[in-house]
């Protein structure tokens, strides 16, 4: 039986009433996605109809999913909140602080003995607040939730941006900050920007070499990382149809990477056979008596140039397989063309590793076919020139596949199983030689390839594939390796070509699992005692954010300019540094020391105006700070893409910072700088990025009438005394100027519960 049946019943009940009042609230048919929304209103049934891209909304999601490293400044904040218990059904994953080193069974031993206090933490939070604790080794967060909670038309959030990942089982799954999980958590509304909508339409059926993982690499490639920013992605047709479940769930989860605020399917017969598959035939049966609500309306897939506000169409019969990358996750270049853009480049050819896994490209189905291609490998007398590393997506997956001799047949081309946990996906790669620094080639079926992502050196070159391409071209050693047309020589001298991959959807003998890692909460938490040491490095608790001081903000120094792509891991980097993920000030310390200085071309290097010298930005920031003067940040376009990572807004927050002005935000970052009670704002006119100077002392003028839609000015006083002005926008609700006026939103619901 499925957790939260009973939650999930309750939800399909009201289905129908909510959308007959949201079809005549909006006067047409509804797209899927426009009838998870309406059904998920806060107050209940539709009475409006709301503008697309400008209308601000309070939602009700169904529950929420935290990781262990966002998990803890969420529950921290959630501590502060007053309230006894979890207002809707939460879960916490230890799936993020597991380094991949030597294996599996090594690596978790040692996760569990230096994140011991970080665990224990995450374990009693959850017991005492009624939410439902993964222990390390269960498996990465968006495969478990798949597994285990996700459901057709439901709608939820999660402290990572590939919580999108559950929309392959037809949810709208959206990842935020921590500030906003402990908002609803704590049982108030959650406010999302009404989205606007991408249709996407799959026709033909994937053959071959070709993966689901390779729609959403050539959608990424058409839309780019910020095409999706603001948008919510909804494939369909008969080639939507004919993927399994968790290749939906692949193509979701990727679509963080376009910036989209999440992607999802129709309700449809893979989706059934996996929640059947995975011990849910209850709520197969409950989807199956709603399942024409778990779809859009017929006369939007018949038109849907009239319902989406922007329409892409993938025939998947004529679709190559893609490799995306260097550095970005939207260069997309066919599998045919990489030796010429490789060589025209200059990038690396030979391949040094190949890795499978992630949470995005970590299920049975990838695990077995992978497992087919290397099969071939072994049969056919071919060694791995390149190193193989596989991360399963959780424990059912991972004793299956053992089960099964998936596993055994990767071990026979010398592949190390890590933990099942991101690992090398998030930076948790302790990589031997990635201290040299040296220029190098890696693929891999992860989702995101910016610099120094994988193993924090800047020189390696990250291409995303799919699990059968990363292992083809592993075995190959070989960045331009074709396996559609190029051969290899085995060990008898003999040219051979690796035969398309197969594989099964779902396990011929079902999924099966000793221990699944789940561990349920207290029924009443009330006695149990959450402690933090106040000496630990580790876990710190938090006090409130100073409120705004009721005027104008000025003589603000300019703590660095941003140069180019300034995602969350360039704010606030992951590897190393997520130990320090439940404490502030600690991980402070790698504020922005990723981001490139403009007016130097150096990371880590910004001018203190305070002793005319170059230093660390966290150093510098921190000097201003014991001065008592402000800062503020200065950035491209984009920025904040990437991860969904809070303590990239908490910690200029809590360093003193006041504001970051950039030409564009992505949405998750945007949010969270709201919520810490940061200024977010954008150049109405993008040249005056170049009028900013180094030495630069600014004022931000206007604040005592801070209103919707009204510009603030900022005053640039230059060294030589000369001045300029210009207006900049900010996207600030009633709400959300709320928030910055009592210092943050947490301030907020702390001030109600005292009140209470």
């Amino acid at each position: 039986m499925a957790f939260d049946i009973d939650m999930i019943k309750k939800v399909y009940a009201q289905y129908g009433e909510r959308i007959a009042a949201a079809r005549k609230a909006v006067d047409r048919p509804l797209t899927l996605t426009e009838k998870i929304l309406y059904t998920h209103l806060w107050d209940g049934n539709a009475t409006q109809r709301y503008e697309r891209g400008a209308s601000y909304v309070d939602f009700a999601p169904d529950r929420v999913a935290m990781q262990d490293a966002t998990a803890q400044m969420a529950l921290l904040q959630f501590m502060q909140a007053g309230r006894p218990r979890v207002a809707v059904p939460s879960t916490v994953h230890c799936d993020h602080l597991i380094r991949a080193k030597e294996g599996a069974e090594k690596d978790l031993a040692v996760a569990t003995t230096e994140s011991k206090e970080v665990f224990d933490f995450l374990a009693s939070v959850s017991n005492k607040y009624g939410i439902g604790f993964w222990k390390p080794g269960a498996g990465i967060i968006h495969q478990v939730v798949l597994e285990n909670y996700a459901f057709p038309g439901g709608m939820m959030i999660g402290t990572d941006s590939h919580t999108v990942n559950a929309g392959g089982l037809g949810m709208l799954a959206i990842g935020v900050g921590g500030a906003d999980a402990c908002d609803v958590m704590a049982g108030l509304p959650w406010e999302l920007k009404f989205p606007k909508l991408i249709g996407v339409k799959l026709t033909g059926k994937l053959n071959g070499w070709t993966a689901p993982k390779d729609v959403i690499l050539k959608v990424a490639g058409i839309l780019t990382v910020k095409g999706g920013t603001g948008c919510i992605v909804e494939y369909f047709g008969e080639g939507a149809k004919s993927m399994s479940c968790t290749g939906k769930g692949t193509i979701c989860n990727m679509g963080a990477e376009i910036g989209a605020t999440t992607s999802t399917f129709g309700y449809d017969e893979s989706m059934e056979r996996y929640l059947r598959a995975t011990n849910r035939a209850d709520v197969a049966d409950a989807a199956n008596a709603v399942k024409e609500h778990l779809t859009a309306d017929p006369e939007v897939y018949a038109n849907p140039e009239q319902y989406f506000d922007q329409v892409i169409e993938i025939n998947l019969s004529e679709l190559e397989p893609h490799l995306n990358g260097p550095f970005t996750p939207d260069l997309a270049t066919p599998v045919s063309k990489m030796k010429e853009e490789a060589e025209k480049n200059g990038w690396p050819l030979k391949v040094e590793w190949g890795l499978i896994g992630s949470c995005t490209n970590s299920s049975y189905e990838d695990l077995s076919r992978a497992a087919s291609v290397a099969r071939q490998a072994v049969e056919k007398g071919l060694v791995t020139k390149a190193e193989f590393g596989i991360n399963p997506g959780s424990e059912q997956v991972r004793y299956t596949a053992e089960r099964d001799g998936l596993l055994d047949t990767f071990t026979d081309l010398d592949a190390t199983i890590f933990t099942n946990a991101c690992g090398p996906c998030i930076g948790m790669w302790a990589r031997v030689g990635a201290e040299k620094a040296e220029k190098n080639t890696i693929v891999h079926s992860f989702n995101r390839n910016f610099a120094k992502r994988a193993d924090g050196n800047p020189n390696t070159y990250a291409f995303v594939a799919s699990p059968e391409l990363v292992a083809a071209i592993a075995i190959s050693g070989d960045l331009s390796f074709n396996p559609i047309t190029d051969t290899l020589v085995n060990d008898k001298g003999e040219s051979v070509r690796l035969d398309p991959p197969s594989g099964d959807e779902l396990p011929q003998k079902g999924f099966d699992v000793e221990d699944a890692g789940y561990q349920a909460p207290a029924q009443d938490g009330s006695s149990v005692v959450v402690a933090v040491s106040p000496t630990s490095d580790r876990l710190q608790l938090l006090d409130p954010f100073p409120a705004w001081e009721g005027t104008d903000i000025n003589g603000l120094k300019l703590l660095i300019k941003a140069k180019g792509k300034c995602t969350t891991d360039h704010i606030s980097m992951a590897g190393p540094w997520l130990k320090y993920r439940g404490h502030l000030d600690n991980i402070s310390n790698n504020l922005l020391i990723g981001a490139v200085n403009f007016f130097n071309d150096k990371t880590d290097s910004v001018k203190n105006q305070l002793t005319n010298e170059y230093g660390p930005v966290p150093a510098t920031q921190r000097d201003y700070k014991a001065a008592g003067i402000g800062s503020i940040v200065v950035g491209d376009e984009n920025y904040g893409e990437g991860s969904s990572r809070e303590h990239a807004a908490m910690e200029p927050r809590h360093l003193g910072v006041r504001a970051v002005l950039v030409k564009s935000f992505a949405r998750i970052h945007e949010t969270n700088l709201k919520k810490q009670g940061m200024l977010a704002l954008t150049f109405v006119n993008k040249d005056d990025y170049t009028k900013i100077l180094e030495d630069d002392t600014i004022d931000i003028i206007g604040l005592t009438e801070f209103a919707p839609g009204k510009p603030l000015t900022l005053v640039l006083h230059h060294a030589d005394g000369s001045e300029e002005r210009f207006e900049a926008n900010h996207s600030y609700n009633d709400q959300q100027i709320g928030w910055f006026r009592a210092g943050g939103a947490l301030n907020i619901i702390r001030r109600g519960q005292a009140s209470a």
